[in-house]
C-alpha cells in the first residue's frame, strides 16, 4: 500500500485531510452549474413560446362580423311635431244634491248615456208641495184683494196706504210660491248635457245632503286633447292645424281633428307651450283621462335623409354610424371593412330616423349588430334575416 510521505520520510496528513473537501466542492460546483443550465434551458424554452405566441397574434386575423346593412335613402316627411297628451271632456262636471231630501226615485243606470234635460233623480217633495198648494191660495187672495184695493182707491173710497199695503201682499206671496217651486225642482236632478253618467253613488231612500254627489258625467263627443310643444315648434303650429291621435289600446286606429286652442303663454320652467284640439269621437272608444300619441300634422314636405334607428349608435361624446366599404385583407382579397362615422340625428318616425348631416343619400350603413364593432373591422353582411324597417310599424305579438 502506497503512503504519501514528507521529504523526511513521515506521512503527508494534510494532503489526506483536503483531498476529501476538494471533492466535495467539485460536487457542489458542478450541481450549481447543473441548476444554471436548467434554468437557462427553461427561460429559453419559455422566450421561444412567447416569440411564437406573439408572432401567431400578429399574423392572426380574426373572422369578419356578421351584420345587416341597409342604405340612406332621401324621403319626404311631412312637418309634424310629435307630442303625448291627454284626453279630457269637452263638458265634466259632478252632479251632486243643492238641497237637502229624500231620495225617491232613481231613473239611471252606471254608465247611461244621457240626454240633455233627461231626469236622473227625484227626490221626495211632498211637504214642499203642500206647503205650495197653501202658498199659491194665499197668492190668489193678494192677488184679488189687490184689485178691490185698486177699485177702492179710484173712487177714493180707501186710504193710499190701503192700496200699498195690498200691492206689497201680492208681492210677498207671489215671491213665495216662486221660492218652493224652485225648491221643488232643485229636488229633480236633470242631466245638464249629453253625455255618459259614471258610477252611481245614491240609493233609493238615502237621504242627500248638500253637496252629496250623485255621479259623474262626461261628454265623449266631441272630445278635446291637451298637450304640449317647445316653444320652437310654435313656427309651425296654427289654430285649424290637422291633428292625428294613436292610443295603445286600440292598435291600428287613429283619430284626426283640429287645433282649437293655443294658449297664449309659454310656461317659464319648461319652455313649453299648451294645446287643445278638438277630436269627433262618434262611437266613443275615447274617454276622458286617456293619454295619447299626437302628431301636429303639416302640408308643407321636407325632404331628409333616412336610415333605420338601429343604425344609430348613442354615446356620451357624439352620435355615430358605421358605413360599409369594400377594401382588400392583408393577403391581397376583396373584404368589407366598417368605418364608423359621427352624424348629426334629426327626427324619428317609426323605425326611421333622419340625419341631419354626416352622411350622404346612397352610402350604405350597418343597421344591427353595430354595437359589437370597431373603426376598420372586417364585416360580412347577411341580410337574409334582416327585419323590414316601416314607417308606421305595427308590431305583433307572436
Amino acid at each position: 500500500m502506497l503512503r504519501e510521505e514528507t521529504a523526511d520520510g513521515r506521512p503527508d496528513v494534510a494532503r489526506r485531510v483536503s483531498s476529501p473537501v476538494r471533492s466535495r466542492r467539485r460536487i457542489r460546483l458542478l450541481a450549481v452549474l447543473a441548476l444554471v443550465g436548467l434554468v437557462a434551458v427553461l427561460a429559453g424554452i419559455k422566450v421561444w413560446q412567447i416569440a411564437t405566441m406573439i408572432k401567431a397574434g400578429k399574423a392572426f386575423v380574426p373572422p369578419p362580423e356578421s351584420v345587416t346593412s341597409a342604405q340612406a335613402q332621401t324621403a319626404n316627411w311631412p312637418a309634424a311635431s310629435a307630442a303625448v297628451g291627454t284626453l279630457i271632456a269637452v263638458h265634466g262636471v259632478t252632479l251632486s244634491s243643492e238641497v237637502t231630501g229624500t231620495v225617491r226615485e232613481i231613473l239611471f243606470d252606471s254608465g247611461d248615456a244621457a240626454k240633455k234635460g233627461a231626469v236622473l233623480v227625484r227626490m221626495d217633495t211632498s211637504v214642499e208641495q203642500a206647503q205650495l198648494a197653501s202658498a199659491r191660495a194665499d197668492e190668489d187672495l193678494a192677488k184679488i184683494t189687490l184689485a178691490r184695493a185698486r177699485k177702492l182707491r179710484e173712487t177714493g173710497a180707501n186710504a193710499p196706504s190701503d192700496l200699498d199695503a195690498a200691492a206689497a201682499r201680492a208681492t210677498q206671496t207671489t215671491a213665495t210660491v216662486a221660492n218652493l217651486e224652485a225648491t221643488i225642482a232643485k229636488k229633480t236632478i236633470r242631466a245638464p248635457f249629453d253625455g255618459r253618467i259614471a258610477i252611481r253613488q245614491v240609493e233609493l231612500g238615502q237621504v242627500l245632503s248638500p253637496g252629496t254627489v250623485v255621479a259623474s258625467l262626461q261628454s265623449v263627443t266631441p272630445i278635446y286633447v291637451e298637450f304640449s310643444l317647445p316653444q320652437q315648434a310654435l313656427a309651425n303650429v296654427k289654430v285649424g292645424q290637422r291633428v292625428r291621435i294613436q292610443l295603445d289600446i286600440f292598435p291600428g286606429a287613429s283619430w284626426e281633428g283640429k287645433v282649437t286652442v293655443i294658449n297664449p303663454e309659454v310656461d317659464v320652467a319648461t319652455r313649453n307651450v299648451r294645446l287643445r284640439a278638438t277630436l269627433n269621437n262618434p262611437d266613443g272608444r275615447l274617454t276622458p283621462g286617456m293619454f295619447a300619441s299626437v302628431e301636429v300634422l303639416s302640408d308643407v314636405q321636407q325632404q331628409v335623409t333616412v336610415i333605420p334607428a338601429t343604425s344609430v349608435i348613442y354615446a356620451p361624446y357624439g352620435d355615430s354610424v358605421f358605413i360599409v366599404e369594400a377594401a382588400k385583407d392583408p393577403a391581397g382579397k376583396p373584404s368589407t371593412v366598417a368605418h364608423q362615422k359621427f352624424v348629426r340625428v334629426g327626427e324619428r318616425r317609426g323605425d326611421f330616423i333622419a340625419i341631419v348631416s354626416g352622411l350622404s343619400p346612397g352610402e350604405t350603413v350597418v343597421s344591427s349588430g353595430a354595437f359589437k364593432l370597431r373603426n376598420g373591422m372586417a364585416v360580412k353582411v347577411n341580410n337574409s334575416l334582416a327585419p323590414a324597417a316601416e314607417l308606421a310599424p305595427k308590431p305583433t305579438e307572436k
